[in-house]
């Protein structure tokens, strides 16, 4: 399934920003030190279950409980 990263990426950043623009920066830039960048995730990307679980222990540490 394809796509998958591109959700949760997408998911953590509107739970934690919650419509703000300055958080949803803040929140795509804490992701970008954690060795994910958003912007290199589209609907097409394959899935890396490497990057999967890093998302989920991201999420974990933002408070933010995503459904696999």
């Amino acid at each position: 399934m394809s796509g998958k990263i591109h959700s949760m990426i997408s998911t953590i950043i509107n739970e934690r920003a919650k419509g703000n623009p300055s958080l949803e920066s803040s929140t795509r830039t804490k992701l970008i030190l954690k060795g994910i960048d958003p912007s290199n995730f589209s609907e097409k990307s394959e899935d890396d279950p490497v990057i999967i679980e890093k998302l989920l222990k991201v999420a974990s540490d933002m408070g933010i409980t995503l459904k696999v």
